[in-house]
């Protein structure tokens, strides 16, 4: 079963969406399952994870309205405010709604020792009681503050959101190289081989760019704890669907037979509790 573990779905408003700048105009518009649909069945994935992009409730109510429409979309990763005070009671509400994996705040936008914070840490240890992941999505210099979190939250399942978005444009690997390390020898951490292509030149990137950062997730997790994403539609800046899924498959291809299964499906499968059917899904809506 292939998965892409990382999408996004939107109406766009330029005003929400104020971090879809000018210069990213291929994706100020609309962006729906059935636009990546075609896609999906051409590059022979099968299920997709649905990851939350604007820090609302209504963001999650979102996906997991079209979550019950596509047969393909077969988890979210929603949105959730760490701070508020009725944590567990919105975590409660949520039971209803099997297809809710984990959850995701964008701690990219915060200060260096977000993650740390205590109410931060709480928060993240009730999603994990709760049977819920979390999403990391940081910088390399917030990585430090990831290993805190992650240490201070054992139970707890953790993906790291596109290896932590290391400085590919500029090939400062080095800043990056050593806290990711760090943190991939956590065992309760997950890393989507993700959002690479926008971390580098836009217009003219090159597979050898990016070789360096999955060779260094490859040493670091393993194959049994990367999973393809393709940050489908922000890699259409970069590149289109197809480029994004040829580069981890071309790198991917001198592996072992098990460990391409895993990056391109079986750690997602397990990480994210993906339910499969023995058929594989539609990638048409219900009807």
């Amino acid at each position: 079963m292939r998965v892409d573990a990382h999408q996004h779905y939107w109406r766009f408003d330029p005003v929400r969406d104020a971090w879809i700048t000018p210069d990213m105009r291929a994706i100020r518009r609309d962006f729906w399952p059935h636009d990546v649909a075609p896609l999906l069945r051409a590059a022979g994935i099968e299920a997709v994870v649905a990851v939350q992009a604007d820090q609302s409730i209504a963001e999650t109510e979102f996906l997991l309205a079209l979550a019950a429409q596509y047969d393909f979309i077969r988890g979210v990763v929603g949105w959730i405010d760490l701070g508020a005070p009725d944590l567990n009671d919105q975590l409660a509400r949520y039971r209803a709604a099997p297809a809710l994996k984990g959850f995701r705040y964008i701690a990219q936008a915060e200060a260096n020792d977000f993650l740390t914070q205590p109410h931060v840490v709480r928060a993240v240890n009730a999603l994990g009681t709760a049977g819920y992941s979390y999403d990391i999505l940081v910088y390399p210099r917030q990585l430090a503050a990831a290993v805190t979190l992650v240490t201070s939250c054992p139970s707890v399942s953790f993906v790291l959101d596109h290896c932590a978005k290391p400085a590919i444009a500029t090939g400062d690997l080095a800043s990056w190289r050593a806290d990711f390390a760090r943190l991939a020898q956590l065992p309760n951490v997950s890393c989507k081989l993700s959002g690479l292509v926008t971390e580098a030149v836009w217009d003219r990137w090159t597979t050898a760019e990016l070789t360096p950062v999955l060779d260094a997730a490859l040493d670091a997790f393993g194959a049994e704890r990367l999973m393809f994403g393709s940050d489908w539609p922000v890699c259409l800046v970069a590149a289109e669907y197809a480029r994004v899924v040829a580069v981890v498959e071309n790198w991917a291809a001198v592996l072992s037979t098990s460990e391409q299964a895993a990056i391109l499906g079986e750690t997602a499968q397990r990480v994210y509790r993906l339910v499969i059917s023995p058929q594989s899904p539609s990638t048409q809506p219900h009807v």
